[in-house]
């Protein structure tokens, strides 16, 4: 699986522009990926920011992920305008029948393909060699384009859930 995005992003945003990051429930047909990558050009074409319009990129990352981005320092982002794009979304998890707010459910990249996993069966994952320390996590929590790059893709021995786990006892998966 190749795991490159980071010259995907637009080069002419900000480090510190904000970042959303929805991670899908499932992965997206090919023909839906391409409705969906329709229905963000659209959006970010028309996003205002009190009528203002935003410096804005949106797009689909390993046909699971809905990236938001959004240069605050062209235009910045009011509570309208981000509960604009929370509208998007929830219009598309109704459109494709999938979650998109699911925070409980953790992404890893395991044999070349992403996986699930519910946050209440991390120790076990680890425990049983379905996790390791050096499993790359989708963290999607990062909240900038700095972190995005950076941070994002990212083994889950240097990302929060280390604190939450042991892995002492993992073995490589």
């Amino acid at each position: 699986m190749n795991l490159e995005y980071k010259h995907l992003l637009p080069a002419d945003f900000a480090p510190d522009s904000r970042v959303w990051i929805y991670q899908s429930s499932r992965m997206f047909s090919l023909g839906e990926a391409i409705q969906i990558e329709d229905l963000l050009n659209h959006f970010v074409e028309n996003w205002k920011s009190h009528g203002t319009p935003v410096k804005g990129f949106g797009t689909m990352f390993f046909g699971q992920f809905i990236v938001l981005m959004a240069d605050e320092q062209a235009t910045g982002v009011s509570g309208c305008s981000t509960d604009s794009s929370v509208r998007l979304i929830k219009e598309i998890e109704q459109l494709y029948k999938v979650s998109m707010f699911d925070r409980q459910n953790l992404a890893f990249v395991r044999k070349d393909k992403i996986e699930l996993l519910p946050l209440g069966q991390l120790q076990y994952a680890v425990d049983n060699g379905f996790l390791h320390g050096d499993t790359i996590y989708m963290n999607n929590l990062v909240q900038t384009k700095e972190e995005l790059e950076q941070n994002w893709l990212i083994p889950v021995k240097e990302s929060w859930l280390a604190k939450r786990i042991k892995l002492e006892n993992s073995q490589k998966a």
